[in-house]
């Protein structure tokens, strides 16, 4: 990858012109900078908050293509979905392919000019994959929900922790940008450790949402006291409870 100067207002035009805003939300502005700088950056932005702007809007301005980790197939499918939709060129990986439809998506990568490419962290470990990623022209890895690097790395999906193995076999100049909803401190820590940041870089936004209240109600009669506090609200509703029976 080949450094290229981009600035923020080339990437607030993109954002205009493929989604329709004038102005970035909330910490989206400063993550932005971070990954056009070529910084390591973990973000930390509440669901909703808009984390694949941060990742999707950069990698328009930037020549190449970003390879996007993700864990779920399903989210993959609608981003990818989404983003031909806006006529931006994109792919993805995924275990319902053959080795040929693989090989075939990762060479369009190479000389096709498509600007993301999800995939998850299985596949990152895969014999063909990593024979083809250094063909790859990266202009920036997003590692979507970077907290399963921590709390699913280490049992329930391990090849989280050999994302940073692409470095190897990467330009070293490529920046690795991780987004989260939620991170402890310790998890903070890790999710850099285990990505080999070059230097600790985490932005934040607050988590708290103004149209949103939290209440306690210490009552003798849960049931007589959500009918009551039912016939009082109009509109729709989710009730949660401990087992199916009280379900």
């Amino acid at each position: 990858m080949t450094q290229q100067n981009v600035n923020i207002e080339q990437c607030k035009k993109i954002l205009t012109k493929y989604w329709g805003f004038n102005s970035f939300k909330p910490l989206q502005e400063d993550i932005i900078r971070s990954v056009i700088e070529g910084r390591d950056t973990l973000a930390l932005m509440p669901t909703g908050g808009g984390k694949s702007i941060t990742f999707q809007v950069p990698a328009l301005a930037k020549e190449g293509t970003c390879l996007v980790i993700t864990p779920l197939i399903a989210l993959m499918k609608e981003q990818v979905s989404r983003l031909n939709s806006l006529e931006i060129k994109s792919l993805a990986i995924h275990s319902a392919m053959s080795r040929e439809e693989i090989d075939i998506t990762i060479e369009n990568c190479i000389y096709g000019d498509y600007k993301f490419l999800y995939i998850s962290p299985e596949r990152i470990s895969t014999q063909l994959f990593q024979g083809k990623v250094g063909r790859l022209n990266l202009s920036l890895v997003a590692v979507d929900e970077a907290h399963c690097i921590s709390q699913w790395g280490y049992d329930f999906r391990p090849s989280y922790l050999k994302i940073a193995s692409l470095r190897d076999r990467i330009s070293p100049d490529v920046p690795f940008l991780a987004l989260t909803a939620t991170a402890t401190q310790h998890v903070i820590e890790d999710i850099m450790d285990k990505l080999a940041f070059r230097e600790k870089n985490v932005l934040r936004t607050s988590f708290a949402r103004k149209n949103i209240s939290y209440l306690v109600r210490q009552v003798e009669e849960k049931g007589t006291y959500l009918v009551k506090t039912l016939n009082k609200v109009t509109g729709s509703g989710i009730v949660y409870v401990r087992s199916r029976k009280r379900c």
